[in-house]
């Protein structure tokens, strides 16, 4: 039987949302050379596999945080996804932007927010951490109590794993890049060779380069 990872692969390969290109590496915003590029938001596309993003992230917060009262999405690509589990659970929902407004009330985190709330993050991808959890410091610091994370994609940098530890936030993903590797491997999308260089990409991703 497959994992929910497994299928999740499957079907983010299918609708080509991550794209791996060994042999041509793309750049990142950071500059990183990376062999693979990753765009959940293109899941919104596909009404069958959002609400399967839905769903699945939905049964995530009732197994895991069933005490949860917000559901909070991460500006921009998971403030959609974070509004359809919300609506799916009947719980408030806010989101969190990267940097204060720069008119109005230069909030941080958009929505109704009450001090002592229960949240669980919604966030698309997973990277290098940084810009997850500094939306989750953003609701610790407006008083919430932040239960866990739950993403649809993380690529398991071990620098994301440590900062998640060191943060005390738990992170539970749809996805990952291992089970991405082994659908790929299974439809001959990429061969032994594109896998051997993928998994060494993954351990020090910012020293990477194509051969």
């Amino acid at each position: 039987m497959k994992t929910v990872e497994r299928i999740f692969a499957e079907k983010m390969l299918a609708i080509k949302a991550v794209k791996l290109q060994p042999a041509q590496p793309f750049t990142w915003a950071s500059g990183w050379k990376s062999p693979i590029y990753c765009d959940n938001r293109k899941t919104l596309s596909f009404p069958e596999l959002r609400s399967f993003v839905k769903l699945e992230l939905a049964r995530l917060v009732l197994e895991k945080y069933p005490e949860a009262t917000v559901i909070a999405g991460v500006a921009t690509g998971a403030i959609a996804q974070g509004a359809l589990v919300a609506e799916e659970l009947h719980l408030p929902f806010v989101y969190v932007r990267s940097s204060p407004k720069d008119h109005g009330l230069g909030n941080t985190v958009e929505g109704d927010l009450q001090p002592g709330a229960k949240v669980v993050v919604i966030e698309d991808l997973v990277s290098t951490g940084s810009s997850s959890l500094k939306a989750v410091e953003a609701l610790r610091q407006a008083g919430a109590q932040v239960l866990g994370m739950l993403a649809s994609f993380t690529y398991s940098f071990p620098v994301a794993t440590e900062k998640f530890r060191e943060a005390g936030v738990e992170l539970t993903t749809l996805c990952n890049y291992e089970s991405i590797l082994e659908a790929a491997l299974e439809i001959h999308y990429i061969n032994d060779g594109d896998m051997a260089t993928l998994r060494e990409w993954r351990q020090d991703p910012a020293a990477w380069h194509a051969d």
